[in-house]
């Protein structure tokens, strides 16, 4: 397994686990095979892993404390705070107080069981609170020993320049792939003038770049991509173009377009690790084999003229998935 730098110090895996799906949005739960793709992820290499407080909610940052508790695995976790939603509901709120900051974190550090959270993320950001006050917060943290590093998710490149003024921001992490490139324009070149990581969750589409899903697909009870913009079967149909062109890439190199979509953003600089998420050990196996898989010049020169003359059809989320995106 490659590693890769993220801000100055923040050494990890070239591809990280995203757990979300192992608690829920992705239909049922297994924790028994859960934990065997935890295992096996760490068994091939990767140590760096991402979870957050909602995710379940909290089952899946208690689901990877117990995975460290069996296992002792050396990983670096990073999970966030600032959504606030309750169980069985998708309906949420936004806090980024310090009061409940401060209480996240250390319900976080708990179910973790660790005594230090590894990369810490602002989830979404509140349109009412300015950033300065949230990183003065979050900086207080880290002086206290409780947080290694601070990350910011789906900020704009305005509001990233003044919170790393405030205090080094380590991590962007934000929707990145062959149909989620928005980033290109303003977020991405100011991380790199900055000196700033980028984290790329959703690089497969929600699986929907792996080519698995087709207008009309069936989905399980609890999945929440049935009701996504960009899975509305009219939808679907225009972008299963994009998925053509990965396939006859994936074709001719003997691996899977799933690789392919992993390999370009790889490919796309030394200080981007994607995060594909799976609750499935299969697909562990295939993202992870994506670190060996090497485009030429020339294919992805295919796949940038074919995102310039597809345009994706769909928001990301609903208006509620929305809500804290490009503050």
């Amino acid at each position: 397994m490659q590693h890769r730098t993220l801000g100055r110090d923040l050494s990890v895996s070239a591809i990280g686990l995203g757990c979300m799906g192992m608690s829920e949005f992705y239909g049922p739960r297994d924790d028994a095979e859960s934990l065997a793709v935890l295992r096996r992820a760490v068994e091939q290499g990767i140590d760096f892993l991402d979870t957050a407080d909602i995710y379940g909610p909290h089952h899946n940052e208690d689901l990877i404390g117990r995975f460290l508790a069996e296992t002792g695995a050396a990983v670096k976790i990073a999970t966030k705070f600032g959504i606030v939603r309750k169980p069985d509901e998708y309906a949420r709120t936004i806090d980024n107080s310090a009061g409940y900051m401060r209480q996240a974190c250390e319900s976080s550090l708990r179910r973790l069981g660790v005594e230090r959270i590894d990369l810490y993320y602002v989830h979404r950001l509140d349109r009412e609170r300015p950033i300065e006050e949230t990183m003065e917060a979050l900086a207080d943290l880290r002086q206290e020993g409780k947080i290694g590093h601070i990350g910011l998710c789906e900020v704009s490149a305005a509001t990233l320049r003044r919170a790393h003024a405030v205090h080094p921001v380590t991590a962007v992490q934000t929707e990145y792939s062959l149909w989620s490139r928005d980033v290109e324009a303003g977020v991405l070149p100011a991380c790199r003038e900055l000196g700033i990581g980028f984290v790329a969750y959703s690089p497969l589409g929600r699986g929907f770049l792996t080519g698995r899903f087709q207008a009309g697909s069936a989905f399980e009870e609890g999945d929440f991509r049935a009701g996504l913009p960009r899975f509305a079967p009219e939808n679907a149909a225009a972008n299963g173009a994009l998925v053509e062109i990965a396939r006859g890439i994936a074709a001719g190199k003997g691996c899977s377009a799933a690789q392919v979509a992993l390999a370009w953003l790889l490919a796309k600089g030394y200080d981007i690790v994607p995060i594909p998420g799976t609750k499935r050990l299969k697909y562990l196996d295939d993202n992870v084999a994506a670190v060996s898989v090497s485009l030429s010049e020339a294919e992805q020169t295919v796949l940038d003229q074919a995102l310039s003359r597809l345009p994706v059809a769909g928001e990301r989320y609903t208006p509620e998935g929305m809500k804290g995106i490009n503050m």
